[in-house]
């Protein structure tokens, strides 16, 4: 290890605090510690390279240092870096609004900026109680999904079904109506069995409290965080008429999903549903720099309308909302989505990752595959038959993604689900080369590291 590795590694065990990581495995190990980037690739200071799996936690879209996004960050540089929204507009956050409105399903009007995919929700799930309020109905409760997740603020984190992230703060969170989501692995039943479930669940719910809901909120498609649970077809598309038929708004949350994960733009498009709000974030600036954004209809922005005496105004903002280099970032992405035709690019790589995984699935210790799109996941398991995992404290996912970092490739799993989510616009010979790592370390490493436990 070089010295500048040593001591940068040692400053970063005696002063930061990691995300969503055990500190105490974190300080006991040695960690990566990532320079720079090159497209698709991760560069750390021993000067190795890395495949970026997982497009930098699921925010990556173009690559790394991509010319057209560079460029636009620096001339706005040469303008301005941030102003405020609060009694203010400003060129970027205006220019931006439109576009994003231009691409969104039929019928969001409206863009509220915030800075990360837990703030979008947060915003999404204040809009939708003042919405009501402002009207003089009372509705203070939500429905949401068993294993889903929307991020960490306390109001994102009362939306979110996964005890081991959100049960300790249980004591500080709203009421929510947790739902069972489809997830046909883990049903006893068929698909077709799982859908209904999860739909009768939810209905019973709106029969007996829509009164009292606000909102119904999904993530579309894909359950990202709870391990890339793909929903079957046809069940947003018939939330979406339980929503309208109980008189409920409906907030997506498309956070991880938007801009071309799922092989369309945006989720909600496969099931051409119009949601009352949607979340961005992550990919919106394309992995560049931190940019959110709530979008809604007209309706619900004329609940908000009123004079001052009335105090229908929607009080919430944020110091760097609608920051006018993460716009420029935005609208710079936006424009290669255009020139290069990206979505429209996808099919054979999706292909390509649906072939690996129906090899994937054979091998012994592989209970099941997933994917939407560009979103896939990999779930390990103790015993194929009967579906047993592995134990949690056992970290066999996480052990897995290590075993592939010598051979290239930087992944992080969700559990002892191995994510695959590599930046969109990655060409075939590179995601041939993540696919066959992946593999080879599944099919050779992972026996290994069971017999190990």
């Amino acid at each position: 290890m070089k010295p500048r590795t040593k001591r940068l590694a040692r400053t970063d065990k005696d002063f930061v605090w990691h995300p969503f990581t055990p500190m105490k495995d974190w300080l006991a190990d040695e960690p990566v510690v990532i320079e720079a980037g090159e497209g698709f690739t991760l560069i750390d200071t021993e000067g190795r390279r890395y495949i970026d799996g997982v497009s930098s936690l699921w925010c990556n879209v173009h690559g790394h240092r991509v010319a057209a996004i560079d460029r636009a960050i620096h001339e706005q540089l040469d303008r301005i870096a941030h102003s405020t929204l609060l009694g203010l507009a400003q060129s970027r956050s205006a220019e931006l609004a439109e576009r994003l409105v231009r691409i969104v399903p039929r019928g969001l009007a409206k863009v509220f900026y915030s800075d990360s995919g837990a703030t979008a929700v947060e915003i999404a799930l204040k809009m939708a109680y003042q919405f009501w309020h402002n009207q003089g109905r009372d509705r203070s409760e939500f429905i949401a999904l068993s294993d889903s997740y929307h991020g960490d603020t306390i109001g994102s984190v009362s939306l979110g079904g996964m005890p081991l992230f959100h049960s300790i703060f249980g004591p500080l969170l709203f009421k929510t109506h947790f739902v069972p989501g489809p997830h046909p692995y883990r049903f006893d039943g068929t698909t077709d069995e799982c859908l209904r479930f999860s739909l009768e669940r939810m209905e019973a719910v709106l029969k007996t409290r829509a009164e009292r809901i606000a909102a119904v909120v999904v993530e579309p498609l894909v359950q990202g965080a709870g391990g890339m649970l793909v929903h079957p077809a046809g069940f947003l598309k018939a939330v979406r008429k339980l929503t309208r038929r109980y008189d409920v708004l409906l907030i997506v949350d498309e956070v991880a999903t938007g801009f071309g994960r799922t092989g369309r733009m945006f989720a909600c498009e496969h099931e051409g549903v119009c949601p009352d709000l949607m979340c961005l974030a992550k990919g919106l600036t394309g992995g560049y720099l931190p940019l959110a954004a709530t979008l809604t209809t007209q309706e619900v922005f004329d609940a908000f309308l009123g004079e001052a005496h009335e105090h229908k105004t929607f009080y919430h903002g944020h110091t760097y909302t609608g920051n006018a280099l993460g716009c420029a970032a935005a609208l710079a992405s936006l424009d290669l989505f255009d020139s290069t035709s990206l979505i429209a690019s996808l099919g054979p790589k999706i292909e390509r990752i649906a072939q690996a995984l129906r090899r994937l699935s054979k091998l012994e210790y592989v209970g099941d595959v997933r994917q939407c799109g560009l979103m896939a996941g990999v779930e390990i398991v103790r015993d194929k038959a009967t579906r047993e995992g592995f134990p949690y404290e056992r970290r066999l996912g996480a052990r897995v993604c290590e075993a592939m970092r010598p051979k290239g490739v930087m992944l992080r799993p969700l559990s002892d689900v191995i994510v695959l989510m590599p930046p969109i616009a990655i060409d075939l010979p590179t995601l041939d080369r993540l696919l066959a790592i992946v593999e080879e370390t599944l099919a050779k490493d992972l026996p290994r590291l069971v017999r190990d436990i």
